[in-house]
């Protein structure tokens, strides 16, 4: 299964995700528009902020109970974690 018609709905989805993501990046990097990690980071910001428009065009309701401080220390920790 792609990393993108998986849906994520607990911890274990979302870790299974994680590691799905990560082999498609290793086994079809050019399937990749951002290849490095700056330019990851630049596209996710950007999505972010127009995230409402992504929701809005492809008829779904944008969540309103996002924990921002955990993705936030998620990417954080990711940054030194072994």
């Amino acid at each position: 299964m792609k990393p993108d018609e998986k849906e994520v709905n607990s911890k274990a989805d979302f870790i299974s995700f994680l590691v799905e993501l990560s082999n498609n990046y290793k086994k079809s990097p050019g399937e990749w528009e951002n290849k490095n990690l700056g330019d990851f980071f630049e596209a996710m910001s950007g999505w972010v902020g127009d995230m409402d428009g992504y929701y809005k065009n492809n008829n779904k309701e944008e969540p309103t109970d996002i924990n921002w401080d955990f993705i936030a220390n998620m990417f954080l920790a990711a940054k030194i974690y072994e």
